[in-house]
């Protein structure tokens, strides 16, 4: 055990040092974890030895893994039906043209200018065409635009993005059987049956010390996490739909949210963010960085061209219009995975697979970096956070429940 702890105290430490890091210099938490991955895996490393960090370790994936899933179910939780049966047209075209722009553009380029198969270079185009929910939320809640009806709006947006993402990997590589028809329908029926079953639960036997509306929360995330992958689908859509399901009743529970943030957040997120920067080989980059660089500047390249238009014409100013389009070039989560499929089944080799991942990885950090420093729109922010409840009133309420 004393390997584990040590490794753990590490990754919390670094953990530490990136958020001092997004403090200084102004920037998201997230994206700070990423870079802060991205150097300790090269210089500790070459100092001590890769083993040390231990990105592959079975407990870190699943902490990181809890993260993804923890960070989707928030972003779903923040949606607003109400915003988002008024948006629904602009939220729709954004996400799709945000999908179908970068997954034929980025196919091409990696057809005709890189010179990868057509299995490999349809991957590259799926890989290349998400969104991060993880990443567009974290920014999105640092900066407080997550509760504005233009927060939400982009968040639907990049939900409709990765469920195409999903549907195209699914179709082209992943083939149906009688475990998608096993993992659709369970889903459907929890759909129907959790926003009905939650808040009786909830009242029933919640409001205690022990927290179990987390671990409810946690029980049904984790299972269906499980039923998804078995399924040969992804743990974090599911976590995503849950949300959206239960935003009527988890959203709208303020210190619940307050309560699985600090869960997420303090201990998990930076697990999965970290991790995901130390995917990035900087010497196999430098060694051949042309399809890095390619394949990052057609996803952005294709991202503007595509969804700039349509925000813009869904009545959108031209600075939040190119901010949505910003946070819609992102990419982390489905990329990462849509990659590591392709290399799992021998779609992509090791070169092409790393060449992906910076890219993905590439594309959390600097649209987002170009967002919050010059397309930032201050004038949604929070003037100040709101007013924490008096600890007496806490005790009160849970007493009296």
């Amino acid at each position: 055990m004393t390997e584990i702890w040590t490794q753990a105290a590490l990754w919390l430490a670094l953990a530490l040092v990136a958020t001092l890091l997004s403090i200084w210099l102004r920037v998201a938490t997230a994206l700070s974890e990423i870079v802060v991955g991205t150097i300790a895996q090269l210089v500790i490393g070459a100092a001590i030895g890769s083993s040390l960090l231990a990105g592959d370790a079975t407990w870190i994936k699943f902490l990181s893994g809890a993260g993804a899933i923890l960070l989707t179910f928030l972003a779903g939780a923040e949606l607003d039906p109400v915003v988002l049966r008024k948006q629904w047209k602009s939220t729709f075209a954004i996400g799709l043209i945000s999908f179908g722009a970068p997954f034929l553009g980025c196919a091409a380029l990696a057809y005709w200018a890189l010179g990868w198969s057509a299995q490999a270079s349809w991957l590259a185009g799926i890989a290349m065409s998400t969104t991060s929910v993880a990443v567009v939320y974290a920014v999105m809640l640092e900066f407080g635009l997550n509760a504005t009806s233009y927060g939400k709006g982009v968040l639907a947006a990049c939900f409709i993005t990765d469920l195409a993402t999903v549907v195209a990997l699914g179709l082209i590589f992943a083939p149906f059987t009688y475990k998608t028809l096993v993992f659709v329908g369970a889903g459907t029926a929890a759909f129907f049956i959790l926003p009905w079953l939650t808040p009786r639960f909830f009242r029933r036997f919640g409001n205690r010390p022990s927290e179990l509306e987390a671990k409810f929360l946690m029980t049904c995330l984790f299972a269906f996490a499980a039923l998804a992958t078995w399924a040969d689908s992804e743990a974090v859509l599911p976590a995503y739909l849950l949300g959206m399901v239960l935003a009527g009743t988890v959203g709208k529970d303020h210190a619940l949210i307050r309560r699985l943030r600090t869960l997420t957040f303090g201990l998990l997120t930076p697990f999965y963010f970290i991790r995901a920067g130390s995917l990035v080989s900087i010497p196999a980059l430098v060694a051949a960085p042309l399809a890095f660089v390619v394949l990052l500047a057609g996803k952005m390249v294709a991202k503007v061209a595509g969804v700039y238009p349509v925000a813009a014409a869904s009545g959108s100013p031209r600075q939040e219009a190119m901010y949505t389009t910003l946070l819609m070039s992102t990419g982390l989560t489905f990329g990462t995975i849509s990659a590591l499929f392709g290399l799992s089944r021998g779609i992509v080799d090791q070169a092409q697979y790393s060449a992906l991942v910076a890219a993905v990885i590439g594309s959390a950090v600097v649209p987002t970096l170009i967002a919050n420093a010059f397309f930032l729109p201050r004038h949604l922010m929070r003037r100040e956070p709101p007013a924490e409840p008096a600890p007496e009133a806490v005790t009160t309420s849970r007493r009296t429940t």
